[in-house]
């Protein structure tokens, strides 16, 4: 248990306190509690080598190996030979999160969850409670070891403190960042610390001669700006430690930022028909949960992933704003010639719909946290359907998500569907709404 930076005692702390809740190897450790013959050895959770999987999870007895998260599984099976496998049960995963989350509710009304084994959370004395905040969180990872699993906990003032914090002491760490000691903790620490800050921004950044959050602190604003855009200034008060944060609840919670779907296939897509197809397919599933949150998004998100190394995005916006994915997965294929040549390898395929309420993302810092952003692209509008037409489409997919709720995603198989019958990835798909639902540590 860490407390680097000085250790709060009764009425030491001042302003606010955020942790940030990060549940250690979440579905290894569930593996784990429920197959008790399995504690103390290596498990890794995630697709099998032969449909060209990834690591979800690796426990921490398979990390001496090397083993970690997104891996691909044929390079973990190779450091880790004797490690137990299994593909993941999703549904039992949810179902312990939402009992920590409830523990964590305990304590505070304001919980903001931002994936299935990460939460914000806000303890500041006398909002809600006058009890030291380290001994809350103490006592929040105390509950949740009860359950049978364990968590880091990073606690400070906002949440870019809380996160990098709650990375600092893993496993069942608890790192305190007191009031006024941010920028001292943060300094030292290279640039990609920084949520936000992915390969293609770390190197940008390194040709500026940054390579630490206090150099990046120190940076000049307009400067950033110029290069950044509007996420340049914010980098450099996050950075510094000065960033102003709000733990939105659940109840509160706003509209989301994303909802996207990426897919990885068992081999590779080299004609433009699989590969549309699969645009097809990853588009399907996230108008599905468009419409399911009443979410219609003015811009669309392209991804491909040629190899570990390689990924490419590009966005367009949309006119008008759309839930249906005939309109904005149109869009994501002929955004496909200006990222793909045919014949080059294609092993993942994302789509993503944002901009909802007229808000559309800038930079490549708002999307896949992926290098090699593409500008944006004029508006592009729908087809010249009918208002008749448009309707009966909008009834035929209001009718697969209804069949496809009641018996299952298989229930009901497109042309597309088929094209990519036993080329999907065995690892479990990476969807989310403005959050992830892939653990990390």
């Amino acid at each position: 248990m860490s407390e680097p930076l000085g250790t709060a005692g009764a009425g030491a702390w001042r302003g606010p306190a955020i942790g940030l809740l990060d549940l250690d190897a979440f579905f290894a450790s569930v593996e784990q509690l429920d197959h008790p013959e399995w504690r103390g050895r290596p498990v890794i959770v995630g697709g099998s080598a032969e449909r060209r999987g990834v690591v979800s999870t690796a426990s921490y007895e398979a990390r001496p190996y090397g083993v970690h998260s997104a891996m691909p599984s044929y390079q973990a099976m190779r450091l880790c030979p004797d490690a137990i496998w299994t593909q993941g049960r999703f549904a039992r995963y949810r179902e312990l999160s939402a009992k920590v989350m409830s523990l964590i509710e305990r304590e505070t009304p304001r919980v903001e969850q931002v994936s299935i084994d990460e939460a914000f959370f806000d303890v500041t004395p006398g909002r809600y409670s006058r009890e030291d905040p380290v001994l809350i969180c103490k006592r929040i990872q105390e509950r949740i070891s009860d359950l049978g699993i364990s968590c880091s906990i990073g606690l400070g003032q906002n949440k870019t403190v809380a996160k990098i914090a709650s990375e600092r002491d893993k496993p069942h760490g608890l790192c305190v960042v007191m009031p006024g000691q941010a920028a001292e903790f943060l300094a030292p620490l290279p640039v990609e610390a920084l949520s936000g800050v992915g390969p293609s921004t770390k190197d940008r950044l390194k040709k500026m001669g940054i390579r630490t959050l206090g150099q990046l602190a120190q940076a000049e604003v307009e400067k950033m700006r110029r290069v950044f855009g509007v996420h340049g200034p914010k980098m450099v008060q996050r950075a510094a430690g000065r960033e102003t944060s709000k733990v939105t609840s659940i109840a509160h919670r706003s509209t989301p930022k994303s909802v996207s779907n990426e897919r990885t296939f068992s081999h590779d897509l080299t004609s433009r028909r699989d590969v549309e197809a699969a645009i097809a397919h990853v588009s399907a599933l996230v108008g599905t949960r468009l419409r399911s949150k009443g979410l219609r998004g003015g811009e669309v998100t392209l991804k491909l992933k040629f190899d570990y190394e390689h990924t490419r995005t590009i966005q367009r916006p949309l006119v008008p704003e759309t839930d249906d994915e005939r309109d904005f997965g149109r869009v994501a294929k002929e955004l496909l010639s200006d990222l793909w040549s045919e014949g080059t390898p294609v092993r993942l395929v994302g789509v993503m719909v944002s901009g909802f309420g007229g808000e559309r993302s800038s930079t490549q810092l708002a999307l896949f946290d992926v290098g090699d952003g593409q500008p944006n692209q004029p508006p592009v509008s729908r087809g010249r359907d009918s208002g008749r037409d448009r309707d009966a489409k909008r009834r035929l997919s209001e009718a697969t998500d209804s069949i496809r709720s009641r018996f299952g995603a298989g229930a009901l198989t497109l042309g597309y569907d088929l094209r990519l019958k036993d080329t999907l990835s065995d690892t479990i798909s990476n969807n989310h709404d403005g959050m992830s639902e892939m653990p990390g540590s």
